[in-house]
């Protein structure tokens, strides 16, 4: 069973040399049987063996890791020995830099990069502003007529106006929205698609060739020097690498467009709309994050975005990362074999209740008041640690921040239902519509 010790603090790691307790095969059948979600079958390795646990669904066991201290130990102390397999959404993003590996990874990570941290975000600043401020007006006009909308559907078309505007430089137009709605639909179908790569292409392949089609307009707009009235884009950056890098073909041009829509939008849009629901359930949160400072103040954006990181602490960007072993290792006290598959859970190390204290309630103020929150850097990892950590960190939390600072003040959604449970797919999202008009 596991060991309890003080929310914040770690519990002792057993002694070296241990195999990883793993769950009776009892429980496993016991809960495929009642057709439970992969979540629950987690949850009760962990509550039952601890923050290292091993289940089977296969010959081999799958390891579990929500200890922080494993966390670490896998994602950023030794990325070399726990490498990423291939990427589940493969068949959408290609050989963007979240499917990449090895040599080409780092080089593609390396470009991307600097467009995302200092000088490289303040490019970014007046775009996010326009896109919340396109939002915000459309708000106001819900505001005025009373009409019903789906806070979900807004927070997605926020979300891909924003980065179509840092991609091409334009606001996201009403057609290129209508095609880039292809994205979620191929997203949404995955964890369903054929094994068979063939297969799984062909059951999506109208939703692709529209997504080809768009990417394939926005690079040729690109190469022949278009600009936006925002200036030049992410896109440009990845053509001019083109002159000097015969990797970036038009193939992986388009790869890494559509990576950063897909990293770029739906994460955000989910984000932002785990916190609308969030809210609406503790209203109290909101008017405290606005009666933190006034507005445009360092003290209310500090409070906004600690919402946003108690948001991602209950629904993280990144729910699992899924590891491969290329050695044997020692982790956390316990041998894990070469080749072993390895799952690290941030959802439910953001859950332990050894490491944050009522982890079930929505508490903002653990990011805004020192000593609140566990100090260990495999504590909390919404955008995973470590070299494979998000790129768009950065940017996520600012353009969420800055929305937030748009719509909080004047609008407060007032839902006509709200989903009933979590869907744990490649991210966990509400698991239905979420119609809403504003008061």
């Amino acid at each position: 069973m596991a060991t309890h010790a003080r929310p914040g603090s770690l519990p002792s790691p057993p002694p070296a040399g241990r195999r990883v307790p793993e769950l009776e095969p009892a429980l496993v059948e016991q809960w495929r049987a009642g057709g439970g979600e992969l979540i629950d079958l987690f949850t009760r390795a962990r509550e039952r063996l601890g923050g290292v646990a091993a289940f089977r669904l296969a010959p081999r066991p799958t390891v579990l890791v929500t200890d922080p201290r494993a966390v670490q130990h896998v994602l950023a102390l030794h990325p070399d020995r726990y490498v990423k397999r291939s990427h589940r959404a493969r068949l959408l993003i290609g050989d963007g830099v979240l499917a990449a590996t090895g040599e080409a990874w780092q080089r593609q990570r390396r470009l991307l990069q600097s467009q995302f941290t200092g000088p490289g975000m303040r490019r970014y600043e007046q775009r996010i502003t326009e896109a919340a401020r396109t939002t915000a007006a459309r708000w106001a006009s819900y505001a005025h007529t009373g009409e019903v909308f789906d806070v979900g559907d807004e927070m997605r078309r926020f979300a891909l106006d924003t980065i179509w505007r840092s991609l091409t430089g334009h606001p996201l137009d009403a057609d290129t929205a209508r095609e880039l709605a292809a994205v979620p639909t191929v997203v949404a179908a995955m964890p369903s698609l054929p094994a068979d790569g063939a297969a799984a292409r062909g059951a999506v392949a109208a939703e692709l060739a529209r997504i080809d089609a768009v990417a394939s307009r926005a690079i040729a707009a690109a190469r022949d020097g278009a600009v936006g009235p925002h200036g030049p884009g992410l896109l440009h950056v990845l053509v001019e690498a083109a002159g000097t890098r015969p990797e970036y073909t038009d193939r992986l041009i388009r790869d890494e467009l559509v990576t950063l829509m897909v990293a770029g939008h739906e994460t955000t849009a989910y984000t932002l709309t785990w916190l609308h629901l969030l809210l609406d359930r503790n209203p109290q949160a909101r008017e405290q994050a606005l009666a933190a400072g006034p507005e445009g103040s360092p003290e209310r954006r500090q409070a906004l975005q600690a919402l946003v990181q108690e948001t991602l602490r209950f629904y993280p960007s990144a729910w699992i990362l899924p590891r491969r072993a290329e050695e044997d290792d020692v982790l956390a006290g316990y041998e894990v074999e070469a080749g072993a598959d390895v799952l690290v859970c941030p959802y439910l190390t953001h859950r332990d209740p050894e490491l944050w204290e009522d982890p079930e309630r929505f508490d903002p103020g653990r990011f805004t008041t020192p000593g609140r929150r566990p100090t260990h850097p495999g504590s909390y990892l919404p955008f995973g640690i470590g070299p494979r950590a998000c790129l768009g960190l950065q940017f996520a939390l600012r353009e969420t921040t800055v929305l937030l600072e748009h719509l909080l003040p004047a609008h407060t959604p007032r839902f006509r239902s709200t989903p009933a449970k979590a869907v744990y797919g490649l991210t966990v999202h509400p698991g239905g519509p979420t119609p809403a008009t504003l008061r």
